[in-house]
């Protein structure tokens, strides 16, 4: 199976990681490793309206979002910014700015 790209983390995006448990932290990896390879909107999907993506894990209760944008001069580079724990439904604007 061929990746369909590789992501580059942001400084703010590893502190972000660092800064969950382990376990959460793994979770969240796996995901990314899993996206890289299939199409599946569950574990990575564009915001509505915007140009923003987000890698979305859910662990033990916990909506985890990390967000990222293609690198649309090689459309195989996606760059994660930051993540954050999801307390809402809708994904708040303050995140996507």
């Amino acid at each position: 199976m061929l990746e369909r790209f590789r992501v580059l983390y942001s400084k703010e995006a590893d502190d972000f990681l660092d800064s969950l448990p382990q376990k959460a932290k793994d979770k969240i990896l796996s995901n990314i490793r899993k996206a890289k390879y299939v199409l599946d909107p569950k574990l990575f999907k564009k915001l509505e309206g915007t140009d923003i993506w987000e890698f979305r894990t859910k662990y033990d209760g916990i909506q985890y979002r990390l967000l990222a944008f293609w690198d649309t001069s090689t459309n195989s580079l996606v760059v994660a910014t930051h993540g954050f724990i999801k307390k809402v439904q809708k994904t708040p604007k303050q995140q996507i700015k």
